[in-house]
């Protein structure tokens, strides 16, 4: 999942996105109201946490613009600003949840566990696949009752292919929301992180769980029948 962090303070900002990076995300920051809209103009964000009070432009203006054009995208607002007019009003305009600072990090993560669930209307905080298991919340992969050891970026690619596995995910998409802005799509990443995912899996399952559609993009497979073409 891809996740845009407004911060302007840059320790908190620098803090949020290596810890959201080490539980594998994939994670953009800035530090003003319009680069956040630039950014969020052209790329296609899992999730934006947003600071209000913001240089440039405002985080509540910011928030009113993402709900005029991306009304899916999901924003959890992080801000000093705690009253409870301030918090009705960010919620007003479209914000998904509201955190206070300062805040306890696990709750920080907790919540964005909650929003992407919603995004993609996952109720559980497992997702399956055959026998593929994600733990969202534990942050692990289990086939057949056996605990996979993945790198991080191993386990949000699984994590994206059983959120969409009813459909082809083409590289682009992958590197849109499993990518930070410092991914270079001509370097092989992505190939080389599904190899090494598949190995891991078909060690277990004895066939290979993810399926190429030339041309298309990755499918996940909950047997193994062919779908290279």
């Amino acid at each position: 999942m891809r996740i845009l962090v407004v911060e302007d303070e840059l320790d908190l900002q620098e803090g949020i996105a290596d810890g959201l990076r080490i539980d594998g995300y994939a994670v953009d920051t800035c530090d003003n109201g319009e680069d956040a809209y630039e950014l969020l103009y052209e790329v296609d964000y899992d999730l934006v946490v947003l600071d209000l009070n913001l240089p440039k432009w405002d985080g509540l203006e910011v928030l009113a613009k993402i709900r005029d054009e991306k009304p899916e995208l999901k924003v959890l607002i992080l801000s000093a600003r705690s009253s409870v007019h301030d918090k009705v009003k960010g919620l007003d305009i479209g914000a998904n949840d509201y955190l206070a600072k300062p805040f306890d990090f696990a709750e920080l993560e907790a919540r964005i566990r909650n929003l992407l669930r919603r995004k993609f209307v996952q109720e559980s905080r497992m997702l399956t696949c055959g026998a593929i298991h994600v733990d969202l919340s534990k942050r692990v992969a289990v086939v057949h009752d056996m605990e996979v050891s993945l790198t991080k970026k191993e386990f949000a690619l699984l994590e994206y292919f059983l959120l969409n596995k009813d459909r082809v995910v083409s590289q682009e998409e992958l590197i849109e929301h499993v990518w930070d802005q410092h991914a270079d799509s001509f370097s092989g990443a992505i190939r080389v992180h599904i190899a090494t995912l598949r190995k891991k899996l078909k060690a277990i399952i004895n066939y290979d769980p993810i399926g190429t559609k030339i041309g298309e993009g990755y499918l996940l497979l909950d047997k193994g029948d062919d779908a290279h073409a």
